[in-house]
């Protein structure tokens, strides 16, 4: 997310030591008398003959998945909504007084959701269809209090400081979107990806509507939300396609989801189960480890080949001061590959660095730049990178890495390059993915969001005469911020 980052040089105000964000969403609490279900995930790697032999069967069976996602007959069945416009313990369910979490294992749908009508929203990022969607998208971007974090008092500054970023990255952003076509193709593959897991869903006996919900461009998660009110789902699973969690991805798109369900009486009374992160399930695993082995193999010497694991990164302050969890998640992720392709008589180099920083704040570390150049410095002359933290192909995979990293290492004296597809709408990943749907129905629940807070932001917009006050005010100061480095330093230093 290069426009993600962005905003930290333009703004300096990503790194305020602001703590925890009140309007952030805070994954391992929950006020109130009856919460949602969160499911975490472990790694199940079963010895039992009969469950690998059935579970074999029903990957043999989604294994046509792919090659009939384009079938007009199904993509009319779908109920994927699109936008117009927007303002190991297996079988155990784990509960205290404000979470719940299954961390069961099930292969087949319950008789009793037979009677239930289910659905399942994917969330995901979102991204410009065409160049005169950038900006507006960019808006709504930085518009996000997870993505720059202001502190409270200073929170009227998010929708001016929004405005002048994106105006003022559009530009450079549309290069990059243009080069890779015209836009992202994020939508279309993520509209794949649900009808893929539809029918992944029915071949285990599972007959579920799966919706797609954008956090900042169409169809955006209220549109989704509307159109599973429309259809009377009873049950619903939310499915962030983010393998790990971060507050800036998963965290957002689901504190807005909590906004909206405590904003409507059928969303309020409806059970939902939201898995949190799925970077450790065997079939997420599995197909990343199969990805690998098949690019490696096109090396002359496969064995000498370096694999390259590029997440994208976040700020430093998020991990130390606000408690994400990503960094951690992130290096467990890659120790489970290795540790699946070292089962497979794989055992490579590998190296994690962290992609997509700008400005002079610290990010996670190492670097994704930095460290092509010490590879190719050190003698590396074979390297194959993977996109670890992204499942669908979008800007930071086919412009960042395939045109801007690639470049780089040539450069820096790296002969052969080479670089694993993202996921996409592989059978065996989306066969794992309606597992992880089928498991955490037993535990869905009801949302008590009465004390979950709107963000200051989204509060301030039924007063048109604060926000009119807000806007005016926001914009000149946030002009000036902008304008002013040493204004700036001092703004940050008088705070702190």
């Amino acid at each position: 997310m290069e426009a993600v980052n962005s905003a930290v040089s333009q703004t300096k105000l990503l790194n305020f030591r602001s703590g925890r964000n009140s309007s952030s969403l805070n994954l391992s609490r929950h006020r109130g008398t009856t919460s949602i279900c969160y499911a975490k995930f472990g790694s199940h790697f079963s010895d039992d003959g009969l469950r690998e032999t059935d579970k074999s069967l029903k990957l043999s069976a989604a294994s046509n998945i792919a090659s009939d996602i384009n079938n007009v007959n199904l993509a009319k069945s779908m109920h994927v909504p699109v936008g117009r416009h927007r303002h190991n313990l297996f079988g155990r369910t784990n509960c205290a007084a404000e979470t719940c979490i299954y961390d069961g294992e099930v292969h087949s749908a319950s008789s009793s959701a037979a009677q239930e009508k289910i659905g399942v929203l994917l969330l995901n990022l979102g991204g410009p269809e065409t160049l005169n969607d950038v900006q507006p998208f960019l808006f709504n971007l930085f518009a996000d209090p997870d993505i720059i974090r202001l502190p409270r008092l200073f929170r009227f500054l998010q929708r001016p400081l929004a405005q002048l970023i994106s105006v003022s990255r559009a530009p450079k952003s549309k290069e990059g979107y243009a080069a890779i076509g015209g836009g992202s193709p994020l939508r279309r593959i993520t509209d794949e990806q649900a009808q893929a897991l539809k029918l992944a869903l029915e071949i285990k006996d599972l007959d579920a509507n799966v919706y797609v919900g954008m956090r900042y461009w169409h169809p955006f998660t209220e549109d989704a939300l509307h159109q599973i009110k429309k259809d009377k789902i009873t049950k619903l699973v939310v499915l962030p396609l983010y393998p790990q969690f971060s507050i800036s991805t998963s965290g957002s798109s689901i504190r807005v989801l909590q906004n909206f369900i405590r904003e409507d009486g059928y969303l309020a009374r409806l059970p939902i189960s939201i898995i949190e992160s799925w970077y450790h399930r065997e079939g997420y695993i599995k197909s990343m480890a199969d990805l690998i082995d098949a690019d490696l193999q096109k090396f002359t010497n496969p064995e000498e080949v370096m694999v390259f694991f590029s997440a994208h990164g976040v700020p430093l302050s998020y991990v130390e001061d606000a408690g994400d969890p990503y960094r951690d998640q992130m290096e467990e992720c890659i120790s489970l590959i290795m540790t699946e392709l070292k089962s497979r008589g794989i055992d490579n180099p590998h190296t994690l660095a962290y992609q997509s920083r700008v400005g002079p704040v610290q990010w996670l570390k190492p670097y994704t730049d930095e460290v092509l150049v010490e590879l190719g410095q050190r003698g590396v002359k074979s390297l194959l990178a993977v996109p670890v933290s992204f499942v669908s192909e979008h800007i930071e995979t086919l412009e960042e890495i395939d045109m801007e990293y690639r470049h780089l290492a040539l450069q820096s004296g790296i002969k052969n390059w080479g670089r694993v597809p993202a996921l996409g709408c592989t059978s065996s990943f989306i066969s794992d993915l309606a597992d992880a749907v089928i498991e955490v129905l037993p535990s869905a629940s009801l949302l008590n969001t009465n004390n979950v807070e709107g963000t200051e932001t989204e509060t301030e917009m039924t007063d048109p005469v604060q926000y009119a006050i807000n806007l005016l005010f926001g914009s000149v100061f946030a002009f000036l911020l902008m304008l002013s480095p040493k204004l700036i330093s001092a703004f940050r230093k008088y705070l702190f």
